[in-house]
């Protein structure tokens, strides 16, 4: 097979019929409540409150929480594929992600016992590494459901409006806990600040969230046919490892351009997770941000990101995956530069072109898992997108350590942005030779 054709496996199948529009949906429902977990925990609420003096020094918990997730990391690295690949087989893709989605909401809700003392630390790091575990795990089978709420002619706005529904349902939930529970003393319901239960309460209502908000896409979209083929048990799970190795042979001997894009995509992937993560930092250490109005900005980025990334669906499926990454990545090197040039001029430098960076986040990440989703035949989507979260697990260090570095030899927080956009132009970079059908 030539190397221009961008297939994981030949493959040949009719024109899919249309699918309707309750089944997508029910299916990016989802996504709207999978950002209680995103958003809320592990990045503007739990993961800031875990990190307080309360629970120890900060650089001993800091270090403590990088070990958790780092942890978490290794474990979906080494078994998101054979995840994917054996509830593939089995048939069992809707039952394993509703295993994995419970397993959120409960970690999530069980949060709530995590007092404000250094002896629950442990107890909020493990609750948290589990979290993040299942989380993945229920990504790998919920983007593999993509290909059954979407046909080739409309996977790019399907895919650009169940990630825009997920920044957008973060951001709902997150402002009614702002306002009703983590802000107010006492909030809603008489909670008060004591013991922490502001944000132990708001871990119980984002559970709740989550829980309901995932259950109209087990009824909307059908559970998957078994393949006979393949090894149960014990045996399947040896099997799985040698399935995976011949895939990645098969991907390299039949279909490189495939696996030359999970490796760009793995790359650029981290440098737009380094934008939400270190973002905060910069606003606060380099324009002067306060606590208030750093979470001001992450509301408004979510929102332009989840706008333009349903925006931008619509537009893929006209020019294509690629030129949004392309673009949308172009763009975002030239805001962080921006970013780092105008700095001196204020505060506005950083709501005009930090917006602007974050603008195109969303349609970066949309494009990138409905172009995977067009090169995998029928059957193999929980394999291949579990090596999708494998590729960007393995180089999920490329940003913080740029960023680190960055910042230690321009001696400021704001040289951190060009850390991340040295990563950017490098997924760019990788990204530009591969070619497209």
């Amino acid at each position: 097979m030539s190397e221009t054709a961008p297939v994981v496996f030949p493959a040949v199948t009719p024109p899919a019929p249309p699918v309707k529009k309750s089944k997508i949906l029910a299916w990016s429902l989802w996504d709207w409540g999978s950002a209680a977990f995103q958003a809320v925990v592990t990045t503007f609420v739990f993961g800031v409150y875990i990190t307080q003096p309360a629970f120890g020094a900060e650089e001993v918990v800091t270090a403590q929480l990088g070990t958790a997730l780092l942890i978490a990391g290794i474990i979906v690295a080494l078994l998101a594929p054979i995840t994917g690949q054996l509830t593939d087989a089995a048939g069992k893709r809707k039952l394993w992600l509703g295993i994995t989605t419970a397993v959120v909401v409960g970690c999530t809700a069980l949060l709530a016992l995590v007092a404000p003392e250094p002896n629950y630390l442990m107890l909020g790091l493990v609750l948290l590494a589990i979290g993040n575990v299942a989380f993945e795990f229920a990504s790998v089978s919920y983007n593999a459901m993509l290909s059954q709420v979407s046909t080739n002619a409309n996977v790019g706005r399907v895919s650009g409006f169940g990630w825009g529904m997920g920044y957008l349902g973060g951001i709902v939930l997150l402002a009614i806990l702002l306002v009703g529970f983590i802000f107010p003393d006492p909030g809603w319901f008489g909670v008060t600040h004591d013991g922490g239960w502001n944000i132990r309460v708001a871990m119980i209502v984002a559970a709740a969230w989550f829980g309901l908000s995932a259950i109209p896409v087990f009824f909307a979209v059908p559970e998957i046919s078994v393949d006979p083929a393949r090894k149960p048990g014990i045996r399947g799970i040896v099997t799985a490892y040698g399935t995976l190795f011949r895939t990645i042979g098969d991907l390299w001997r039949t279909a490189r351009q495939t696996l030359f894009f999970l490796v760009a995509s793995a790359v650029f992937r981290d440098g737009l997770a380094g934008v939400f993560t270190f973002g905060g930092v910069i606003a606060a250490r380099s324009f002067g941000f306060d606590a208030t109005t750093v979470i001001i900005f992450a509301i408004a980025a979510n929102v332009v990101a989840g706008l333009a990334t349903i925006i931008a669906g619509f537009a893929e499926d006209r020019i294509g995956a690629k030129p949004i990454m392309v673009w949308s990545i172009a763009c975002m090197i030239l805001a962080a530069l921006l970013v780092f040039l105008l700095a001196p001029l204020g505060t506005w430098v950083f709501w005009v072109f930090g917006l602007l960076l974050c603008i195109f986040v969303g349609p970066v990440q949309s494009a990138s898992r409905s172009y995977l989703a067009r090169l995998i035949p029928p059957g193999r989507e929980g394999e291949i997108f579990g090596l999708y979260a494998t590729t960007g697990r393995a180089v999920s260090f490329l940003a913080p350590g740029a960023f680190t570095l960055a910042v230690m030899l321009g001696g400021a927080a704001i040289f951190g942005i060009l850390g991340i956009a040295l990563v950017l132009i490098v997924g760019l970079l990788l990204l530009l030779p591969v070619r497209t059908r």
